[in-house]
């Protein structure tokens, strides 16, 4: 897990300071924490389950999940919206430059390196982005059971898990 929101905008920003598609790697990073996709989820991800004039994700789950439809905000939308302008009339919303889709090690590389460039202090991971997102949403006081359908899990133990850890919950518990 990546620790703080501040370290998501910092792998973010450091991911779009890397390279020519620094906006490309850097709005995969944002879409898979914002939506705790699995890099096979992010990969696979096609123009048709997104809706930018509405401003919905059409979230297809992996490994037996829940499918579900997110919102999507203003971040997202005008960071999308940049991509279908820099990568048009491609079916895959992430491709590479030679406009194939994004492998799940090129993601995992890039994911590595902005990680590196940034001074969180650990090797980081695109799984770590998944729970992040559980973590932050447990965090804020988000309800287990919607915790459990936002990232497509069909079983609620594996979601406890973001909410037994956090002892800020316990805050604001007794007004002394």
């Amino acid at each position: 897990m990546i620790g703080k929101n501040t370290q998501v905008e910092e792998l973010i920003a450091a991911a779009k300071a890397i390279g020519r598609h620094g906006h490309r790697n850097a709005t995969m990073i944002m879409v898979a924490f914002r939506h705790g996709l699995r890099v096979s989820e992010l990969i696979s991800l096609r123009w048709e389950q997104v809706d930018l004039k509405v401003g919905l994700l059409h979230v297809s789950r992996r490994k037996n999940g829940i499918s579900s439809t997110h919102p999507l905000y203003g971040p997202e939308t005008r960071a999308l919206r940049k991509i279908a302008r820099d990568y048009p009339d491609t079916v895959y919303v992430f491709v590479t430059q030679q406009k194939a889709p994004m492998t799940d090690s090129m993601f995992r590389k890039i994911v590595a390196r902005a990680g590196e460039a940034t001074e969180i202090g650990m090797p980081i991971h695109p799984h770590m982005l998944r729970h992040s997102t559980g973590f932050k949403l447990a965090n804020d006081g988000r309800d287990t059971r919607s915790i459990q359908h936002y990232l497509g899990h069909k079983n609620i133990q594996h979601t406890v898990l973001y909410t037994q850890l956090s002892s800020e919950r316990f805050s604001g518990f007794w007004e002394d």
